[in-house]
């Protein structure tokens, strides 16, 4: 019960033993509390050092547990000085940590545009996200491409939203329609919901994106390569558009656990997205990593687009897309 106080439990076990009786001797108090003689001695050593013993009026060979009331005093004395001398370090540890990243923002390169602020690779991404995700107070937007989530990116962003979502900020997600058929990216949505997030999915999304309190947007420079870097932006004309576009794209989203529908002429919105893409001549591989499938996948999706059309070329699957209504004319 006392070892929050510094007090190891064979310590505890003899000096309530002596408190007891106060007369016995270390062979006595061994067999009362049942541990071997050198065990009691040691135990007698660290009452000694905490103050808990001192030595019996007019008997030199002989020690005597000091009162409760006193050795409680002592013992959260002790602590209290412990705690004061630990606070003090985590202070000078604080200040070091600041002269750090003093230093380090001055070795930083400037931008060349005000309200921006480049990222080079992932570990650097993840640090700045972590910095900035504690200062979040209120909302926390994102778009998440690529289709199912690798195990790393989840792992890695569980502790960030949990601790977001427990401090009561909003948190949106919007995820691609491909990730439905994902197990373990449909248990992380999961997980996100339970914790009060609210989770969407469209057919494409036109790049990773996060924002944070309406007020700085983390944006991936490449498309296809979302490690590679990103962008910080906190000009408030550029996250004004940004933050449109989001709610844009999450009214035209569905709710993860709702069936996706499908249009007049019998297409989701994946399928739609991809007979445009296919009209405008894109490779396979480029609808792929616009749908956030596999490149078999999106093959097969493709030719059955083809085959409902009665079409033998690409270029024909289009101008059949716009006869039949199924995509808008294009100028």
């Amino acid at each position: 019960m006392l070892t929050a106080l510094g007090l190891d439990t064979a310590a505890e076990t003899v000096y309530r033993a002596m408190l007891r009786t106060p007369a016995a001797g270390v062979a006595a108090l061994a067999d009362t509390v049942g541990l071997p003689g050198e065990e009691v001695r040691d135990a007698l050593d660290t009452l000694s050092e905490l103050a808990l013993v001192r030595p019996a009026a007019g008997d030199a060979g002989r020690l005597r547990a000091v009162s409760p009331d006193i050795g409680m005093e002592i013992l959260m004395g002790r602590q209290q000085a412990q705690l004061a001398a630990q606070q003090q370090r985590l202070e000078s540890s604080r200040a070091a940590a600041a002269q750090l990243i003093s230093e380090y923002a001055e070795l930083r390169p400037a931008t060349s545009h005000p309200g921006v602020e480049q990222l080079v690779g992932l570990d650097q991404i993840r640090d700045r996200l972590a910095v900035l995700t504690r200062e979040v107070r209120q909302e926390f937007l994102a778009f998440a491409p690529g289709g199912p989530q690798t195990a790393e990116n989840m792992a890695a962003s569980r502790p960030l939203n949990e601790d977001l979502l427990g401090r009561g900020v909003r948190m949106r997600t919007i995820y691609l329609d491909s990730v439905r058929t994902n197990r373990p990216t449909v248990e992380h949505a999961t997980w996100l919901g339970r914790l009060g997030g609210r989770v969407r999915t469209v057919a494409s999304l036109p790049t990773r994106m996060i924002l944070m309190d309406r007020a700085t947007a983390m944006i991936s420079v490449s498309s296809d390569d979302t490690a590679a870097g990103a962008v910080l932006l906190t000009s408030q004309g550029t996250l004004t558009a940004l933050c449109a576009l989001f709610e844009t794209t999450w009214e035209s989203a569905q709710p993860l656990g709702e069936t996706v529908p499908t249009g007049p002429n019998g297409l989701t919105g994946q399928q739609t997205t991809a007979l445009r893409l296919l009209a405008e001549g894109h490779t396979d591989e480029t609808i792929a990593k616009r749908l956030g499938v596999s490149h078999r996948t999106a093959r097969r999706i493709a030719s059955e687009l083809m085959e409902r059309l009665d079409a033998r070329s690409r270029f024909e699957a289009g101008v059949r897309a716009v006869q039949q209504g199924w995509l808008p004319p294009r100028p």
